[in-house]
């Protein structure tokens, strides 16, 4: 069961669930919870050390080692057991606290505040605006120069063939040089070309990059186009819903009860569903809402470490306790969601609220799941706007709105509808 929500109510949802969350982690419980579990975290870490030096020790290390590992266990658990009753106390809280959640807060919504703006992220590419690095231009090298060998003879040593050596050197090296220098003169000749084939690599890589860059940029532009549409259909929407309101069309005002349930976060263990319609004829909203099982509710009212069996044992909630608590959530969750309602239409055009509180369970004629209604009550604006809700007694309110409230809700035990809400 439930209504769907539409986009703006979805998106108020999630928002609200945020928030809750955020607040719940800053309540003193949530705090509590998380210092526990931390301590159980240590105290297991300090036991598992002390297991693997144990293994090391001499025997008579072991002995002491054994009282020290023992009392480390012990306390491993106990933190263990401080942590699940801290984790209890935070869910008892948040389920008996239910009316009082919304008390603290308006929950009238000003459609204003929920006009988007499309936010877009930074470019992420910018590392292809920059163009691609050129290398250094192809250098030529150095024209090779001829160096005549040394010792050329002179005087009397030219009689004695000197002369002749020195000249086969000076040709040798001529001709080394000749063939040096035809191989630069050869590279030389090629230096066009390959810087023709550098500079054309450059342009591929920069056209590559350039192209890259456009896809980039044009993938970036689809998306911020595509916030841009939603934020702009979000806003026409939330555009229409406020003209809509104004002419008290059915729609709209169905739509902004919408969003106001859709802000009301109720504990992970007690989740509930919204399910309405509106008559303008009768200026009257029909709101059903489904509850958890009493399954859903923990049972269990302390954990306890016991030495003797080395074992954590719990002690459940008497049934008297569980039937309570579960008989108070459900008149909480009745009050709260009127008070919801009611409170958010500050124009007043919801005039009367029939409300059925329920929960799906077997049907005993024919075994199969079915909605068992377990309160209903019919109230005005006027009345109920009357009371002081911080200061009731929720089963007292209903009781003085004559509400039918099942006389064993704990059992699913069914009030009879048959004559309508109002019972007549």
């Amino acid at each position: 069961m439930g209504k769907k929500r539409g986009l703006l109510a979805e998106l108020q949802h999630q928002s609200q669930v945020a928030q809750r969350k955020h607040q719940q982690q800053a309540s003193a419980a949530y705090k509590a919870n998380l210092a526990a579990a931390k301590r159980a975290e240590d105290a297991q870490r300090q036991y598992e050390r002390a297991k693997l030096q144990y293994e090391k020790a001499t025997v008579a290390e072991q002995k002491a080692m054994e009282r020290e590992a023992k009392r480390l266990h012990e306390d491993a658990m106990l933190a263990d057991v401080e942590q699940r009753n801290a984790e209890l106390t935070s869910q008892y809280e948040q389920i008996d606290g239910i009316l009082k959640a919304t008390l603290d807060v308006d929950d009238y919504v000003d459609l204003q505040l929920l006009r988007k703006t499309a936010e877009h992220q930074p470019f992420t590419r910018s590392d292809l605006e920059l163009p691609t690095p050129k290398r250094a231009p192809v250098g030529a090298p150095a024209e090779p120069t001829f160096v005549e060998p040394e010792g050329a003879p002179r005087g009397i040593g030219g009689m004695f063939g000197a002369k002749k050596k020195h000249a086969e050197a000076v040709a040798q090296a001529r001709a080394e040089f000749d063939q040096r220098h035809q191989a630069w003169q050869a590279e030389i000749a090629q230096l066009p070309a390959r810087q023709a084939a550098q500079d054309e690599e450059y342009q591929q890589h920069e056209q590559q990059r350039l192209e890259r860059l456009a896809q980039a940029r044009h993938e970036y532009d689809i998306e911020c186009q595509q916030r841009d549409a939603e934020t702009a259909t979000s806003n026409a929407q939330l555009d229409t819903l406020i003209a809509n309101l104004a002419y008290d069309v059915e729609e709209a005002i169905q739509e902004y009860v919408s969003i106001v349930l859709g802000n009301s976060v109720y504990p992970d263990c007690f989740q509930v569903e919204h399910d309405f319609e509106f008559s303008s004829a009768l200026r009257e909203l029909t709101l059903t809402v489904s509850i958890p099982q009493p399954e859903a509710i923990p049972h269990v009212k302390e954990y306890k470490y016991v030495r003797a069996k080395d074992e954590i044992s719990a002690t459940s909630s008497t049934v008297k306790e569980q039937k309570d608590r579960y008989s108070s959530a459900l008149c909480q969750v009745a009050l709260r969601t009127l008070q919801e309602v009611f409170e958010a239409d500050r124009p007043g055009k919801i005039r009367t609220i029939t409300l059925t509180v329920g929960t799906e369970a077997i049907d005993k004629a024919t075994g199969r799941m079915k909605q068992a209604p377990l309160l209903a009550v019919a109230v005005d604006r006027e009345t109920f706007m009357s009371f002081d809700l911080s200061n009731v007694l929720p089963s007292a309110t209903l009781q003085h709105l004559n509400a039918l409230v099942s006389k064993n809700p704990f059992d699913l035990v069914p009030i009879d509808t048959s004559k309508g809400v109002r019972g007549k």
